[in-house]
């Protein structure tokens, strides 16, 4: 019988690519969603309907908010789990700068909960969608996992920090306990079908959405928050991963929890950053259309320049991303163009 692994925001956009991806790799997914993130179709997330129309499937999901501790004890009940990939919270670096106390409670409430919860149904294994905004302001690139961590610039990376840090310790304290942290960088693009992508509700938070509706037509004008960093052409420089890139290095965390690895962490990027203006210049060439820009100030919480040092996955992972940044370009122009207002009467059905 295939393993069952509870997918916490699986509705979302990395969470769902991993549905997908879990779902070839022989486990069975169950998913929950509260919809903070997510497009509705009936009972479901539209991005949950579409993998099962393509994988001609069927994927258990459950509307549940991992505040609702009631609600996951009830799921715990029902299933017996072989691991958890945790996804759910809120992610937008530019928000929590405006409200840190809503970050605070959602993030931290929700990982807490669901953690007591894996501890009282005997669930020890883990996968956390963690962030390179544990690093902070980088004292040195590239960045692997030996860089300093904590110092971080904004509330959403420390509370991906302060969550590693409460998995961590609960892994020093429990022997039986195994759990992969993957400190994301950029994940970008889409599945090659065109039929998941990343649909933002309401204006986008991330640099490459953005792009990619104002080439649609959906916005006038993409805002460059600053170019007075220190990088070739003064706008900030990040490294950008495929998201089925992404969602596969998932795949190998689940498998180095069968090691009984303890608390391991991995940085997840390609090794290599491009600037913001390089990103329009090769969404340019994926959509065939002029994007146009203006210079704004800088956006409170971000920083010049972040890219990884990924060896450590390829070593111990055997995990490496794949896809070039034109790939990503072109399945994330794929994504926008088959559904131009995203998942909500969007074209690809």
């Amino acid at each position: 019988m295939a393993e069952k692994v509870l997918v916490t925001g699986g509705g979302g956009y990395i969470g769902s690519h991993c549905v997908l991806e879990l779902n070839e790799a022989g486990y069975q997914p169950v998913v929950v969603d509260n919809f903070s993130n997510a497009v509705r179709e009936g009972d479901v997330p539209e991005s949950i309907r579409r993998i099962e129309k393509l994988l001609d499937t069927s994927i258990e999901f459950h509307e549940l908010d991992l505040l609702d501790r009631p609600g996951l004890e009830k799921l715990f009940k029902k299933h017996s789990f072989s691991a958890v990939m945790h996804f759910a919270g809120l992610k937008a670096v530019g928000e929590s700068v405006e409200q840190p106390l809503r970050y605070y409670r959602v993030n931290l409430t929700a990982s807490m909960n669901l953690l007591e919860v894996m501890q009282a149904h005997k669930v020890h294994n883990l996968v956390f969608s963690s962030s390179a905004t544990v690093y902070g302001d980088p004292q040195h690139l590239p960045i692997d996992e030996l860089h300093p961590v904590g110092g971080c610039t904004n509330p959403y990376g420390k509370t991906k920090f302060f969550i590693e840090e409460m998995i961590k310790d609960h892994c020093t304290a429990e022997k039986d306990w195994n759990a992969v942290l993957l400190r994301y960088f950029n994940p970008i693009g889409a599945h090659s079908s065109g039929l998941i992508g990343e649909d933002p509700q309401g204006i986008p938070n991330n640099l490459l959405p953005y792009v990619a509706q104002v080439a649609i037509g959906r916005r006038k004008c993409l805002s460059v928050f600053g170019n007075d960093y220190d990088t070739p052409d003064g706008t900030g420089v990040r490294d950008y991963i495929h998201v089925v890139d992404l969602a596969k290095g998932h795949i190998a965390a689940l498998k180095k929890l069968k090691d009984d690895c303890g608390c391991k962490v991995y940085n997840l990027g390609t090794g290599r950053g491009y600037s913001v203006l390089q990103m329009v210049k090769a969404m340019e060439k994926a959509s065939g259309r002029e994007i146009t820009y203006k210079i704004t100030p800088r956006r409170g919480g971000d920083i010049a320049s972040c890219y990884a040092d990924p060896q450590l996955a390829e070593k111990e992972l055997g995990w490496k991303a794949q896809f070039d940044l034109e790939k990503m370009c072109e399945d994330l122009w794929r994504w926008q163009s088959m559904n131009p207002t995203g998942f909500t009467n969007g074209t690809a059905s």
